[in-house]
């Protein structure tokens, strides 16, 4: 069964991933057609073809390799002059031109994607990041709005008989040790706490805040218990405490370690469960996972260069380093596997498949060829030389011919698959340990 449930979550993460880049290309085909570009392919995968059809102009297909996707735009870069290329790289140019030339049907010359303005051009380009960003955002929303997000609820799941110091090793009540404002008071596991000090509450964290702000100060408190509201007072003594969020993760301060503050404190536990947020977490959540995946992307170096030591020393990897599919379909097996309740287990694997949606919405837009990102800063420095040329009545410049960057582009894409081969292999022979 164990087995079984491990190739569930691969085939879970497959098929999410299989998803993501077919929308992904999706966003770069529907806008590519809305302004009048031939669309030659759309292909999901790399390699040798698995099942294709052709529907219109455009074939639609299945390559092996999951790893990608692509359409077939004509006229990605303008049609070579005929002329010989010159350079150390000419091969190279020449081959990149010819294969640009051959995507121009006979008929269609005027439509091709080089001739769109700058706008379109940028439109069909970011188009496909979009897609993994909405999708992201819907993946959040439906974790947070939906599902909710797992923190302390009002229904009380423990309390504490006595008041133990903080910081000590000490785990059972001892004679004279005082009991907690929460048990003097009367509350019981299972009550439902409606309000603390005449304030109505939805999450334990508001009752928490509540009660943190008045040490030494008797407060009216309002339980549910057996259907019945029960009043009870309850008065906060101060101690030191650990502080924790909403989610009982611990609070840090600059340093990483965990602020202890002086705070009322009753003595009684949540019942952690999956509580609905606002509508707009979702966004905030996305926001978040950006920032994080924009600050992987800007030490990625580093984190390689970690990669490759741990690999051939054994050492532990980096929880927060990169993880090439291999890896996030490991670790999705992983976690279906575990005797985690079902939810739980859902939850962490549509969390990977929106944070995988994220990379590729933050890594595409890299402004390098032959990434999404470097076509846009190629629509965006012919746009300004054509602004600039119109700004001094000046007749329009040459369309940019990126054809020249394929040196730059050939460079980029093997640094990309050397890449993807270190991570392969480092989550094959020395994975993360994220489930301990």
């Amino acid at each position: 069964m164990e087995i079984l449930l491990y190739v569930a979550g691969i085939l879970f993460m497959l098929v999410g991933l299989g998803l993501s880049i077919g929308l992904h290309e999706v966003g770069h085909l529907v806008p590519a057609k809305l302004f009048g570009v031939r669309v030659g392919q759309y292909m999901i995968g790399f390699g040798p073809r698995l099942w294709s059809k052709k529907i219109g102009e455009t074939e639609y297909g299945f390559k092996v390799l999951p790893l990608g996707g692509f359409i077939s735009m004509s006229g990605m870069y303008p049609a070579s002059d005929g002329k010989p290329v010159r350079g150390l790289f000419r091969t190279l140019v020449q081959d990149a031109r010819s294969a640009n030339d051959e995507t121009i049907a006979e008929g269609a010359e005027e439509r091709v994607f080089y001739k769109l303005p700058m706008w379109k051009r940028i439109v069909v380009m970011l188009g496909g990041p979009v897609m993994n960003l909405i999708l992201a955002v819907i993946i959040f929303t439906v974790l947070a709005s939906g599902i909710g997000l797992q923190q302390g609820t009002t229904t009380v799941a423990g309390v504490n008989e006595c008041v133990l110091p903080a910081g000590t090793s000490q785990t059972e009540c001892e004679p004279g040790d005082p009991a907690t404002p929460a048990a003097e008071a009367g509350v019981l596991p299972g009550d439902v706490l409606v309000s603390v000090d005449g304030t109505p509450v939805s999450t334990f964290a508001e009752a928490t805040e509540i009660v943190q702000a008045a040490p030494g100060q008797a407060l009216e408190m309002v339980v549910l218990r057996d259907g019945e509201n029960v009043d009870l007072t309850i008065t906060p003594i101060a101690a030191e405490r650990e502080l924790t969020d909403a989610s009982g993760q611990p609070v840090l301060d600059e340093e990483g370690k965990q602020i202890v503050a002086e705070v009322g404190y009753v003595g009684m536990l949540s019942q952690m469960g999956y509580v609905p947020q606002p509508i707009g977490t979702g966004v905030e959540l996305t926001g978040e996972n950006v920032g994080r995946v924009v600050g992987l992307i800007g030490t990625l170096p580093v984190k390689l260069w970690d990669v490759g030591v741990s690999l051939f020393t054994g050492a532990d990897r980096d929880p927060d380093g990169p993880l090439s599919v291999v890896g996030v379909g490991r670790l999705a097996g992983e976690v279906a596997a575990t005797d985690a309740p079902v939810l739980n287990r859902f939850v962490v694997l549509l969390n990977l498949l929106g944070s995988l949606n994220i990379a590729l919405f933050v890594f595409n837009l890299i402004p390098l060829l032959p990434l999404d990102g470097g076509h846009v800063v190629v629509a965006l420095w012919d746009g300004i030389r054509r602004g600039w040329a119109k700004l001094f009545r000046r007749p329009p410049p040459a369309p940019v011919d990126a054809t020249r960057l394929v040196p730059l582009t050939v460079i980029v894409a093997v640094l990309l698959i050397g890449m993807g081969a270190l991570l392969m292999i480092a989550d094959v022979v020395n994975p993360v340990d994220l489930l301990g």
